[in-house]
């Protein structure tokens, strides 16, 4: 699947000559980071509802956001796999 506007090609690009040892990880940094951009569209969204009717989606939205940088700042490839089942229910 490629895509012209891809956010996270660098990613794809650092390692062409074949699998690396620690594979599975970079594979779930790229899915988590896809959630990431995902769910703070949906952030944008829940703030665009008139009359402050979004604002707790949108809270809570971004406390899992923040979370789910930390898990990947500080490499906790548990938290990551958790955030990371966590913002795919997010909608």
């Amino acid at each position: 699947m490629t895509s012209t506007n891809d956010p996270l090609d660098f990613l794809k690009n650092n390692n062409s000559s074949g699998k690396s040892p620690a594979n599975s990880e970079a594979d779930l940094i790229q899915l988590l980071l896809y959630e990431i951009i995902r769910v703070k569209e949906l952030i944008a969204y829940y703030e665009s509802i008139p009359n402050g009717g979004g604002q707790l989606g949108a809270s809570i939205l971004n406390e899992l956001v923040a979370e789910a940088y930390n898990s990947l700042v500080n490499y906790d490839v548990v938290l990551m796999k958790k955030y990371y089942d966590l913002l795919q229910n997010c909608d």
